[in-house]
C-alpha cells in the first residue's frame, strides 16, 4: 500500500481582511518567499512566542492532566462494556449513592 500524499502535513485555510492580505503578500514578496512559507514562519513564531509566556507550561500541564482524566474515564467505560473486573482509577470527584458528583465522600 502506498503512503498517502502529504503524510504528516495539515492544510490550513484562513480568511484575512483585504488590507492585511495585501501587506502579507507584499512582505512575502520582499523576502522572496511564498505565502505558504511566510504563513509557516508566522505560525512558528506564534508557537515560539506562546511557549515563552510565564503561565504557558502550567496551562499545558493542566491540559495534559485533563486528557489523562478523560482517557481513564473512557478506558473504564470500555472495560465496563466487556465486564472487565479491573476498577477504573478514582478521579478527583466521586459519586454518592444518589449518583450526584461530590468533591468528598459523605
Amino acid at each position: 500500500m502506498s503512503e498517502p500524499r502529504n503524510a504528516g502535513v495539515k492544510t490550513l485555510g484562513i480568511k484575512l481582511p483585504d488590507a492585511l492580505h495585501a501587506q502579507f503578500t507584499l512582505v512575502a514578496q520582499l523576502d522572496a518567499i511564498s505565502l505558504a512559507d511566510a504563513a509557516l514562519r508566522a505560525v512558528e513564531l506564534y508557537v515560539s512566542t506562546k511557549r515563552q509566556e510565564p503561565d504557558f507550561a502550567a496551562r499545558a500541564q493542566a491540559a495534559l492532566e485533563e486528557i489523562e482524566r478523560e482517557a481513564a474515564a473512557r478506558r473504564g467505560a470500555i472495560q465496563g462494556l466487556f465486564g472487565t473486573s479491573e476498577p477504573a482509577p478514582e478521579s478527583a470527584t466521586t459519586r454518592n449513592t444518589k449518583g450526584r458528583r461530590t468533591g468528598a465522600e459523605g
